[in-house]
């Protein structure tokens, strides 16, 4: 009984769990219908507005279109109004050009018409000229051409040399202005140049080491120097005396150096020397640096820079040479801008116009044509090699750089006590003496001493005999004698040294 209870509570159970989910699934399913037909009529609606919107952005764009193809039309239809009247306005004047032109072969008839009338009535009046001066009009014309001729030709030269006149007034005023602005604006020092230079010792001990054993100290660097070494009773000072200063300065510098050493032997001064004959050439290229730093010149080729440095060792009539040659570079910018010159220009070529009389080689020509030939060397501009060159008319001037070089080298050297002209004339004397007795064979050196009065030549033992050299000595004394004019006699020393030399190791 129990168990029959059971199971029908589990029927009854089971068909009342049936009954509960087919009653809740058919409620889902008519709430999903709704939600779809709700979805189903929003989309429909969607539709119809996104179809009226499309009908509507497409009515707008033919409406657009069309708007354009209308304006489109107007504008072609102003256009041809446009044209048209261009059209009606060029055919206007067209015809008003034909009418114009119709007028103006009317008035050209009528012109030469009248032309032709006057040339009739200019032969008759001619004609009746001819007749009543019994002159043809070909004469006629001749003769008043002649007469205006010589009429203009005396009223030209009156005004061409009242101009002349006028000019060579007034350039002479000018150029002195200018001189005399120059000269003022430029501040010179007054130099004296001399032959004799006093080295200082400190006690009369060191003479004695000077001279050396038997004299061989003073020959050794007589030798090697060139230099005359006077040795006197004079307290504490030594002598020494040469034309050239740079043989000058190298004796003294080697006299202090072997001085201070204490090692005085003849190797010993050849070694120092040949180095202070160095230590000059390096100064020789610092002092042209200098110069050229100083005024301003640039560019300068290394080899005329030691050229300028070398002027500082040659004299022009007893006047520095540099001295004279950095004041012309002044005087001549300074001129150049009173006359609207380029200055640096003037400059450059004032301080190269002497180079010529410090030039390594000897060319046989006027310093200013050697100087010319340096510049055109080493690069130097035309204009500056001209004003180089013709700066003592050797050449003709081409520029107006020249005449300033010129007027300002005059200047530097006619200021009272540049110049001395005994110095320059005594100076060639002994630069000729040299030169004669380079010019033989065998010669290897030359020394002007006691102020031109000996002149000592080294020859080479391998070229010369000790017989040759009483005939060189003979020959030089000579030739001396034939070509120069010399107060007094001159000694001609000729030196033959055999050397010979080995080394230990």
């Amino acid at each position: 009984m129990i168990i029959l209870i059971a199971v029908t509570t589990f029927l009854l159970g089971v068909v009342l769990c049936f009954m509960i989910c087919r009653f809740a699934r058919n409620g889902l399913f008519r709430k999903a219908l709704a939600e779809a037909e709700i979805i189903k009529k929003n989309k429909i609606v969607e539709a119809k507005e996104k179809f009226i919107a499309l009908k509507t952005e497409h009515e707008n764009m033919v409406r657009q279109q069309e708007q354009k193809r209308q304006q489109a039309d107007q504008r072609l239809q102003q256009r041809e109004q446009q044209l048209n009247q261009r059209q009606g306005e060029l055919q206007r004047q067209q015809n008003e050009l034909r009418t114009r032109t119709q007028q103006i072969e009317k008035q050209q008839q009528i012109i030469d018409y009248k032309a032709a009338e006057t040339d009739k009535l200019h032969q008759q009046a001619q004609q009746q000229l001819e007749e009543l001066s019994g002159m043809s009009a070909a004469e006629a014309k001749k003769q008043l051409v002649e007469s205006l001729k010589a009429e203009a030709r005396t009223e030209a030269m009156s005004y061409i040399n009242e101009t002349m006149d006028e000019a060579r007034l007034n350039a002479n005023l000018e150029a002195k202005k200018i001189i005399i602005k120059t000269i003022q604006r430029v501040a010179s020092e007054a130099t004296v140049e001399n032959a004799v230079s006093v080295f200082r010792i400190e006690n009369d001990e060191v003479k004695g080491r000077i001279i050396g054993r038997e004299g061989r100290n003073i020959r050794a660097l007589e030798a090697a120097t060139g230099v005359e070494i006077v040795v006197d009773d004079t307290p504490e000072c030594i002598t020494l005396s040469a034309f050239d200063p740079v043989r000058r300065e190298i004796a003294r510098l080697s006299l202090h150096q072997l001085v201070q050493d204490g090692r005085i032997h003849p190797a010993r001064i050849e070694e120092v020397v040949a180095k202070v004959t160095q230590q000059i050439e390096e100064e020789i290229i610092e002092i042209g640096k200098r110069t050229t730093i100083d005024l301003g010149i640039h560019g300068l080729h290394p080899e005329l820079i030691r050229l300028v440095g070398k002027m500082k060792y040659r004299s022009s009539y007893g006047q520095n040479l540099l001295q004279h040659s950095r004041e012309t570079a002044n005087l001549c910018a300074t001129m150049a801008s009173e006359l609207g010159i380029n200055p640096k220009v003037a400059r450059r070529a004032g301080l190269l116009h002497d180079i010529g009389k410090v030039a390594d080689e000897d060319y046989e020509l006027p310093h200013a044509e050697v100087g010319m030939k340096l510049c055109e060397k080493y690069g130097e501009k035309p204009e500056i090699c001209n004003a180089v060159g013709s700066h003592h008319d050797e050449i003709e001037m081409d520029t107006l750089i020249a005449p300033i070089v010129q007027a300002c080298d005059a200047i530097s050297g006619a200021r009272p006590g540049a110049r001395r002209e005994i110095v320059e004339t005594y100076i060639k004397r002994l630069n000729d003496l040299e030169n004669i007795a380079m010019a033989y064979p065998g010669v290897i050196k030359t020394y002007a001493l006691q102020a031109g009065r000996e002149l000592r030549v080294i020859v080479g033992a391998d070229k010369i005999s000790d017989k040759d050299t009483e005939l060189l000595s003979y020959d030089i004394a000579k030739k001396i004698q034939d070509e120069m004019t010399y107060p007094g006699q001159v000694k001609i020393t000729v030196i033959r040294e055999t050397r010979a030399i080995s080394y230990a190791k």
